[in-house]
């Protein structure tokens, strides 16, 4: 009997002290990240059969379990995964938020400021200090075209930089999870018990590695754990790690990409598959956002850039020099200098594909001023052999036709304009092409150096001049007339002196087509023809641009002519008081010169800011949300495997006190033997 209590009594002993050895333990991890609480359970030992039946034979530790729940720490995980990839992105596009909107360093300043300097010029054209301001304003504005381009060209570079550093990061936390696998496995196979704390550390491990990328775990049968990345890539099988590695990417060398390394090479993973994590916050971020912030700033540069030179090829400069000139061997209109659009090979094209290459379509006149369908997003050209496809990238409209040849393409974005054209040979099957209309436009924007070099070279004036017939009788005035693409054609032989007869204008040039008010041309085929006469009706000799309205040269003759009066058109000679064609270029900035004629440069530019603007409150609040979420999944977890210090010390007390009763049974249990010794005595 005292044999039985003495072993009861030592096994409550070491039970209660294995107890008091899990609670101190707790209590002294309390401040230690990713600890999960544990606690002793006890078993009773196998009874003794008597003739009295069962007898107690005490307790034992079965185990030491993890307050351990795989749902609410997996909730962590992705909720973590999330948040980190909203402060990635916020961190990032806060940046672009601030650039664009700073009032000091933005856009709008520049723009205004270079348009009031074309006003100046078009009050009064004849001051070389007006143009020299002005040149000096379109100077500036480049100059903030390429600071905000360039800026943005240097977040790629500091993407590229921060994939490749979080990419080394995931590989770390692969290696080390691997390991530890293989560390639980041996731990628990020997023991048959779990690697409690070993455990702790791979989930903090894989905790740490979701606030790089999102990963999906699952549980093999010897307790180590298999980590998915994007759809179901392996990260870590067991003992075995699979690296990561940054790759330029074949569509476009210039951005890293993520692959995985394997036996048969780097497999690159597609973008979108990457979610999660800072990393995931990063590509989105350069997929959504900066992506679309160098396109809309680089669209507005190429714009103005083709809009301004287009109407500054209409004027006539201080030197009498215009698109009349022959030879017009100094003549040049153009004052911005643009990049072509960038066409990107893919690396793995088969051999033999040709060079392709995109041009800006010439922006088309609509009522008295031109625009450009330039859009904001990038195209893809890809041939199978036996058809043609170019594919824009944002929304996944295509362009397709059968044939090797890009002039099928051509053919329908002449309906369909995008703003460019393309240019290649024969395209082989399974090659493809990256289109960036206008992602470098902003960066490589610039003032032509030889009209930088002479002031004078500014079209200030109109190329025509007008006027009534000295010997006229009627009361009818002839307005100043403006320019028109492909007005040359129209005006091959000068002057021309249109003539009043019968209600009619008579008098033109033989060959030339005649509008009115912008109605279908009317073929000259002899002087005597002629088109009825109306009062203040808009009269356009057409030139050689097809366009709708017909375009050319344009006047308006208003009042009552009597039958002889003549109305004159010539090369405006010694023209230098006149800013009509300045005038017409200032206009451009309230016009609707862009997104087909839908916006104007500030209004696109504006649009940009307060897109960026929203998406950055947008990513702020979904961030600020995301993070309470993982404030209340965390709170959740905690109630279950954190360590609660009052718990801990109650546990102190109970197994407190039945150490001391295990020990108190053990002492009754000597003296009880002790006193059987002595009656053998």
């Amino acid at each position: 009997m005292g044999t039985g209590i003495i072993g009861t009594s030592v096994s409550g002993l070491q039970a209660a002290q294995l107890g008091l050895q899990t609670s101190g333990h707790n209590i002294a991890n309390v401040n230690t990240v990713g600890f999960t609480r544990q606690r002793s359970v006890q078993a009773t030992n196998p009874p003794l059969l008597t003739g009295a039946g069962f007898v107690g034979q005490g307790t034992h530790v079965a185990t030491i379990q993890r307050m351990y729940s795989r749902f609410l720490t997996d909730q962590v995980d992705r909720t973590q995964s999330t948040a980190s990839e909203l402060d990635s992105y916020y961190a990032q596009i806060n940046q672009i938020n601030n650039m664009l909107a700073d009032p000091s360093t933005g856009l709008s300043p520049a723009l205004q400021d270079f348009f009031a300097k074309v006003q100046d010029v078009a009050t009064d054209p004849s001051q070389l200090s007006s143009r020299q301001a002005m040149i000096s304003s379109a100077q500036s504005l480049s100059a903030r075209y390429r600071s905000l381009g360039d800026q943005l060209a240097e977040m790629y570079g500091g993407v590229n930089a921060e994939i490749k550093a979080t990419v080394s990061g995931i590989n770390a936390y692969a290696e080390q999870i691997a390991s530890l696998n293989q560390q639980i496995g041996v731990a628990e196979a020997s023991t048959g018990q779990p690697a409690n704390d070993l455990l702790d550390t791979r989930d903090q491990l894989v905790a740490a590695l979701n606030t790089l990328t999102k990963t999906r775990t699952t549980k093999n049968g010897d307790g180590s754990y298999n980590l998915f990345i994007g759809s179901g890539q392996q990260l870590v099988v067991g003992p075995q790690a699979i690296e990561l590695t940054t790759t330029p990417s074949s569509a476009d060398p210039s951005r890293l990409t993520v692959g995985l390394r394997t036996a048969a090479g780097v497999q690159e993973m597609p973008e979108a598959l990457l979610t999660g994590g800072s990393l995931g916050g990063l590509l989105q971020f350069r997929r959504e956002s900066l992506d679309q912030a160098s396109n809309d700033l680089g669209r507005n540069a190429a714009s103005l850039a083709l809009n301004y030179n287009a109407q500054s090829a209409l004027g006539q400069d201080l030197l009498g020099q215009s698109l009349l000139s022959s030879p017009p061997t100094s003549f040049a209109p153009e004052l911005f200098s643009v990049q072509a659009p960038a066409v990107i090979a893919n690396t793995n094209n088969p051999p033999g594909s040709p060079v392709v290459s995109a041009a800006f379509v010439e922006p088309p006149p609509f009522n008295g001023n031109y625009y450009t369908d330039l859009g904001s997003s990038d195209y893809q050209l890809v041939s199978d052999g036996s058809s043609v496809t170019l594919k824009r990238l944002s929304d996944g409209k295509q362009w397709a036709g059968p044939g090797v040849d890009v002039a099928v393409i051509n053919a329908q974005l002449a309906n369909d304009p995008q703003g460019f054209s393309l240019a290649a040979g024969p395209l082989v099957a399974g090659s493809s092409y990256r289109i960036q209309p206008t992602r470098n436009a902003a960066s490589n924007i610039s003032v032509n150096s030889t009209v930088l070099a002479d002031p004078r070279l500014i079209t200030a004036a109109g190329p025509i001049a007008t006027s009534v017939g000295s010997a006229n009788s009627g009361a009818a005035k002839v307005s100043a007339g403006s320019a028109g693409p492909g007005y040359p054609a129209a005006l091959a032989t000068m002057p021309i002196s249109l003539v009043y007869q019968a209600g009619e204008l008579r008098n033109f040039p033989v060959g030339s087509q005649v509008s009115i008010d912008g109605g279908v041309p009317v073929l000259i085929g002899a002087p005597t023809d002629g088109v009825a006469y109306k009062s203040g009706a808009t009269v356009t000799l057409v030139g050689s641009v097809v366009s709708s309205p017909p375009t050319g040269f344009s006047v308006a003759i208003t009042g009552l002519p009597n039958n002889g009066d003549t109305f004159l058109i010539l090369p405006n000679v010694g023209a230098t008081g006149d800013g009509r064609n300045a005038l017409a270029l200032a206009q451009l900035q309230t016009q609707a010169t862009m997104s087909g004629k839908a916006e104007t440069f500030q209004q696109a530019y504006a649009q940009l800011v307060s897109t960026t603007g929203s998406r950055t409150h947008q990513v702020q609040v979904s961030a600020d949300a995301q993070t309470a979420l993982l404030e209340q999944a965390r709170a959740s977890r905690d109630s279950l495997s954190g360590v609660n210090l009052d718990e801990e010390a109650a546990n102190l007390i109970r197994y407190q006190q039945a150490y001391q009763a295990s020990a108190k049974a053990l002492e009754i249990g000597t003296s009880l033997f002790d006193t059987i010794l002595a009656l053998g005595r």
